[in-house]
């Protein structure tokens, strides 16, 4: 990221047939969100057209014929097709799939290159994306595999953030990949997230157990007391501050989670249900442990609000703010930590 230009944030435009161009248009028809950075819609001006007139959207948007040249103040659509696309607001078909990767693609290619600082990615339908070249069950495994680190899903709000141990996992398969090398891996990635990407100097993280009431001492599982409880010890005989394992139950219903930096779920639906129900419409979901930066909102395509209009953009404001700060929070910690104060001898 240069020192020079305000913080660059390419953007995947998610299924066609969704609000995700709903979302980028509402969001940047403030004028003072360039202020904060510069908007790169990765898709074409066709289609943005399309649901400007629909819309009724009438501000000008800029079409960036090389990533080279991108305009500050203006909203960037860089052409990743040429032909014209049917679009059927609320109805997810092939081509919107197609169209879907297609922009992701193109977006994180940006990234990896460094022609922008941030993705965001607007949602995408996990079921009409699948192809041979996007066989993931989501935005996040496929990220993944395109840019360098080992990811850790991270919901968060301005209560909480919760990250995940198993993600897109059946439940069924939970107990065959939850390993020490796995829950590890992960506590660490938060770890480290919280320090360069938050700027919390020593974090405090909580851990959930997996069985309920964390096995009640091996009487509905041992995994708690044999596996996830001796992890934690590790942790602290190292001096940080890693404790439980809390039964999630309890943990969410006396707002725990208020005590801590974050929180380390084991698996989907154990973090999300507590974190959506504190938080649904206002989250945002971050990868972190990758050498780039990206952010999402934390809902779905929304097909049935496709089109209307009605779209609540509050949770992708701020997961572009969120974008923002990160981006500006790592490069202060690269900065600091890059040339440190040599010690005379």
């Amino acid at each position: 990221m240069s020192e020079n230009r305000v913080i660059r944030v390419g953007i995947s435009v998610g299924d066609l047939n969704g609000v995700g161009i709903e979302l980028i248009l509402k969001t940047f028809e403030d004028k003072k969100m360039y202020d904060f950075c510069t908007p790169v819609v990765f898709c074409s001006d066709k289609s943005i057209s399309y649901y400007k007139k629909k819309l009724k959207y009438n501000y000008p948007v800029f079409r960036l014929q090389e990533l080279s040249k991108i305009q500050d103040g203006k909203l960037n659509v860089y052409n990743v097709w040429s032909e014209t696309v049917e679009i059927t607001s609320g109805t997810p078909t092939e081509v919107s799939g197609q169209k879907a990767f297609e922009s992701l693609e193109a977006a994180t290619n940006a990234l990896n290159d460094g022609l922008v600082d941030v993705l965001l990615t607007a949602p995408i339908s996990k079921d009409n994306i699948q192809s041979d070249e996007f066989s993931f069950p989501g935005h996040t495994e496929y990220l993944e595999s395109k840019i360098a680190g080992t990811s850790l899903m991270i919901l968060m709000s301005d209560d909480i953030k919760i990250g995940l141990v198993t993600g897109h996992v059946p439940v069924a398969k939970i107990t065959e990949v939850l390993t020490k090398e796995l829950i590890t891996s992960k506590i660490d990635i938060m770890y480290r997230s919280l320090v360069q990407d938050f700027g919390i100097s020593r974090p405090k993280i909580a851990v959930l157990g997996l069985n309920p009431h964390c096995g009640d001492h091996g009487v509905i599982g041992s995994e708690d007391d044999e596996l996830i409880t001796p992890i934690l010890k590790e942790y602290q005989e190292k001096g940080q501050l890693v404790y439980g394992p809390y039964a999630a139950d309890g943990f969410f219903g006396t707002q725990g989670y208020l005590k801590f930096d974050a929180v380390i779920s084991m698996y989907h639906d154990q973090g999300l249900v507590g974190f959506k129900a504190i938080s649904f419409g206002e989250g945002v979901n971050y990868t972190a442990g990758l050498s780039k930066i990206r952010v999402s909102p934390d809902h779905g395509t929304a097909f049935d609000l496709a089109g209307k209009g009605t779209v609540d953009n509050a949770s992708f404001k701020k997961a572009l703010y969120q974008g923002i700060a990160i981006a500006k929070t790592r490069k202060e910690y690269k900065e600091l930590t890059s040339n440190p104060l040599k010690v005379k001898k």
